[in-house]
């Protein structure tokens, strides 16, 4: 008995005309968020996740489990519930990664003020992980999470939905966690916003590291200079992360995805 070889192939029609304008344009920034976390060097193979929650419904996005980061597309991107029920994907024998669904759905399902979920599994962000002291605040970057970055003990890999409540505990109010002896994760009313935090978590893990590393004793400023400071960071103090970068940083993609070899994002 002959058995069919899996369906692996990408290429799939566009489904712009058969989505609401209000998904295709979710569809498109979800798409770009992905290849922006592989062009700023955040991306595990093929691992991982970030979802979106389209607005004006409970439904999520998020990745087919098994294309990288760089190939997503619009197009390709997974329709599912809160619970991780697939609701519309492409026709292909790529799936989804429970532990997306574990950890993203039990974030948007407690967290209705959260559009957007992102998790890594950086070089930086799991040494950071790893260490007892967690994150420092050794720079103006990380002095950003001070008293506003949850952690999660470790528990294995994600796959137990009785861990839900747990995570969600300890994300508490908070926009970042750090999963101890894994890896890190953001989130946001927006998905710029939830890049922004991403990008400056993990900016300040590698600053970390590096600090760590030089042998040298490590300068941390005082209390009331740290608290003022992790305050004037706070989305909405000064103004909403992620608006002035978005927008350049999609040009960057436009600019560079002619030569890359895969698919434009927006398709």
């Amino acid at each position: 008995m002959d058995i069919a070889a899996p369906r692996y192939d990408t290429n799939w029609p566009s489904i712009r005309d058969e989505v609401s304008a209000t998904e295709w344009q979710a569809r498109c920034d979800l798409a770009a968020c992905y290849r922006l976390i592989d062009a700023y060097g955040m991306t595990d193979l093929i691992y991982n996740h970030i979802t979106l929650r389209i607005p004006g419904t409970e439904h999520l996005l998020i990745n087919l489990y098994g294309l990288l980061y760089k190939e997503i597309t619009a197009t390709s991107l997974v329709k599912i519930d809160v619970e991780g029920n697939i609701l519309w994907k492409p026709d292909t024998d790529y799936g989804i990664n429970k532990s997306g669904y574990v950890i993203h759905g039990a974030i948007h399902k407690a967290r209705p003020d959260v559009a957007a979920v992102i998790h890594t599994h950086t070089r930086a962000g799991m040494a950071v992980a790893a260490m007892k002291c967690g994150l420092l605040p050794l720079s103006q970057t990380s002095i950003r999470f001070v008293g506003h970055l949850g952690y999660h003990d470790y528990e294995g890999p994600a796959v137990d939905l009785s861990e839900r409540e747990r995570i969600v505990a300890d994300l508490g109010p908070h926009d970042a966690l750090v999963f101890r002896n894994h890896g890190l994760l953001t989130c946001g009313a927006t998905l710029p916003q939830a890049f922004n935090t991403m990008y400056q978590l993990e900016m300040s893990c590698r600053a970390q590291v590096d600090a760590m590393n030089s042998r040298t004793d490590l300068l941390v400023p005082d209390e009331a200079t740290l608290a003022k400071t992790a305050h004037l960071y706070q989305p909405g103090a000064r103004r909403p992360y992620g608006v002035l970068e978005w927008h350049a940083m999609l040009r960057r993609l436009d600019a560079e995805q002619g030569n890359s070899g895969y698919p434009p994002y927006a398709i």
